[in-house]
């Protein structure tokens, strides 16, 4: 059976793996803060439609509270532990089944297991908020073994602890001219790639949010990690077939275990 991925702009794609639907970081918003939706229409109703909501960490471009409670009623929520106490808005999605989670948690979804992962990213929920939540991403274990990495930077012990996969959502960009620490870019992501070695890889989190007004400003930050991360893929990891999706694009991937 095979694999779908379908990319609906940013970090926000759906796996359908053994006849479960995993959503990942929901963002269905034309402007968030400073930020409005340049590429991509929004996603339509039945994107919400998911067995299992994963997200990642605290900030608002994942963690979108009024993107969850557009979720159907009785969804499933993974999301990092101290999620709940540090956005007290997720205590009132009492529509969903929240479960909060660390690295190492295993938590199983109909044909499928969602294993947490550790990121390397500021958890706060900025611009406010003291309290540190870990990020995480995670590996969707059905028919095939598929990695979201939510938001990370590179780490020593990435692989390791990710595992084997057989596909890697990777972020490979922003939304904003200038990526900080913990996170990917067209580069780092293509190295990401050559040492997780999955069989197949999806860039997201890149070409689909930008400032307002900053449109003149370094936009081939905007326009330009997908293709550099192919670019880049083939030179690292020639072995790995990369799928560049545009916006509600999917690819179905034959996997054989």
């Amino acid at each position: 059976m095979p694999v779908e991925i379908t990319w609906w702009g940013h970090a926000t794609c759906t796996v359908e793996d053994s006849d479960v639907r995993v959503l990942t970081d929901p963002l269905f918003a034309r402007r968030l803060a400073h930020l409005r939706r340049r590429r991509g229409a929004l996603p339509p109703a039945a994107a919400r439609r998911a067995d299992v909501v994963l997200v990642s960490h605290l900030h608002a471009d994942h963690l979108h509270v009024p993107s969850l409670a557009a979720l159907a009623s009785g969804t499933r929520l993974l999301v990092p532990r101290g999620a709940p106490r540090a956005v007290p808005a997720l205590r009132r999605l009492g529509r969903l089944r929240i479960t909060e989670v660390t690295a190492g948690d295993r938590v199983e979804v109909g044909g499928v297991a969602v294993r947490a992962v550790p990121a390397r990213h500021d958890g706060r929920r900025l611009p406010l908020g003291p309290h540190r939540v870990p990020a995480l991403g995670y590996v969707v274990d059905g028919q095939a073994r598929t990695y979201f990495a939510g938001d990370t930077g590179l780490f020593e012990t990435m692989a390791e602890e990710v595992g084997p996969v057989d596909v890697a959502l990777l972020p490979v960009g922003g939304w904003g001219p200038h990526l900080g620490e913990g996170h990917l870019d067209a580069g780092r992501a293509a190295q990401a790639l050559a040492e997780l070695a999955p069989r197949s890889a999806v860039p997201v989190h890149y070409g689909t949010y930008w400032p307002i007004g900053m449109d003149a400003v370094r936009p081939h930050e905007f326009h330009a990690p997908g293709e550099e991360f192919v670019r880049l893929a083939a030179r690292r990891a020639p072995r790995v077939a990369v799928h560049r999706l545009a916006h509600g694009e999917s690819v179905r991937l034959e996997v054989a275990r």
